[in-house]
């Protein structure tokens, strides 16, 4: 498989959209405004074993032209990530976190292991290892409850698989969408719930980055032993601001990403701000 950017992107787009019917809902009145939509940046999540961490997503993109542009740590939800660029414009950013295994419990770290061991080989290989999905056996609903209670980036992770858990539209990109409080109005106009966590908007202009999302829209998901309805892809809008030198700043502010991870949080883990 020999995969342009173009066609990786769209598998993965096509791929989100049918695990968030609501981001084309999103799109299509933002194209009745006569918008073309820009997507800012997608974001992947991994495990943070050496077969299945950031470097593992980043190869495909890396090896299209991305590189390396900047690292963040969130000490609370054990998580790090790093975003990559490319130096064609217009390519939409690229960020990957993991989870820090060596900061969980030996429990949950050994049941991670567990999963990663069950991937074929071969697949780690795959031009389109960011959208192959679960690449594992479906864990059942009581392991899906403990991974939770303790990281709920790893239940996340280990029902749902490799995939973009957001896509975001730039709202500096918008014609008729003046600000991230008019994007919100929007969306909850149309019915669409945002997440809240920290404010409606995380971030502001003396960061020199604003960013709102859905909520995660619930997905009905087939565990092993049965199926359940969990949080699965959100949609994501960011307005960028320029720095001293009038360059629109194009990193991430973790204290803002940090509350936008809690989007996919189960409604009753919300309140409890876990991982």
């Amino acid at each position: 498989m020999d995969l342009t950017l173009d066609q990786l992107f769209a598998r993965l787009w096509d791929d989100y959209v049918a695990q968030n019917p609501q981001a084309a809902q999103i799109r299509a009145f933002l194209e009745a405004r006569g918008e073309r939509p820009v997507n800012d940046h997608i974001a992947l999540r991994s495990f943070g074993d050496p077969r299945l961490g950031i470097d593992a997503l980043a190869r495909a993109f890396v090896d299209r032209g991305y590189a390396p542009a900047g690292s963040y740590e969130f000490p609370e939800k054990r998580l790090r990530a790093r975003h990559y660029v490319h130096p064609e414009p217009g390519r939409p950013k690229v960020f990957i976190s993991e989870l820090e295994l060596d900061r969980c419990s030996p429990a949950l770290a050994r049941r991670v292991t567990w999963l990663c061991d069950q991937i074929d080989p071969a697949a780690l290989r795959r031009d389109d290892l960011a959208v192959a999905g679960r690449l594992w056996p479906a864990i059942t609903a009581d392991e899906h409850a403990s991974l939770a209670a303790e990281s709920e980036y790893a239940a996340w992770l280990a029902v749902f698989g490799l995939r973009a858990n957001h896509f975001t539209i730039l709202v500096n990109a918008l014609e008729s969408v003046g600000s991230l409080e008019a994007m919100n109005a929007l969306v909850r106009g149309a019915g669409i719930a945002l997440n809240e966590a920290g404010g409606a908007i995380k971030g502001s202009p003396a960061l020199l980055l604003e960013q709102s999302s859905t909520l995660a829209a619930p997905v009905v998901v087939a565990l092993a032993d049965r199926e359940v309805v969990l949080p699965g892809c959100y949609y994501e809008f960011a307005r960028r601001y320029p720095d001293a030198e009038g360059r629109l700043f194009g990193g991430f502010v973790p204290g803002s990403a940090d509350r936008i991870f809690e989007s996919t949080d189960r409604q009753e883990a919300r309140p409890d701000r876990r991982g």
